[in-house]
């Protein structure tokens, strides 16, 4: 039996405690992959090039507060920003 998860009320997670299966239901049990051959596998496959690089960057908490409050997808829309920002300047202007 899976241990319930603090953020639900005991009354909620009562009510949707499943039965005991039965030895005629388990019988008819399949594998997901043989009753439903075409769903496809939860299996990442390979990414695709350029691959981005993980790292710790340390960022004004000004800028974070703004880009978190744009919502999900907020360190993308950082990414995008930069790439923008690689992508306007050439080699000379940028100093590196």
């Amino acid at each position: 039996m899976k241990k319930k998860p603090k953020n639900i009320k005991q009354e909620d997670w009562d009510a949707v405690d499943s039965p005991p299966l039965s030895k005629n239901i388990i019988s008819r049990m399949k594998a997901v992959s043989k009753a439903h051959p075409g769903t496809p596998s939860r299996v990442r496959g390979p990414q695709l090039t350029p691959t981005k690089k993980q790292l710790t960057l340390r960022l004004n908490g000004e800028v974070v507060d703004y880009f978190k409050l744009q919502g999900k997808g907020w360190q993308t829309k950082i990414n995008d920003v930069l790439l923008d920002y690689v992508q306007t300047h050439n080699e000379n202007d940028s100093g590196i």
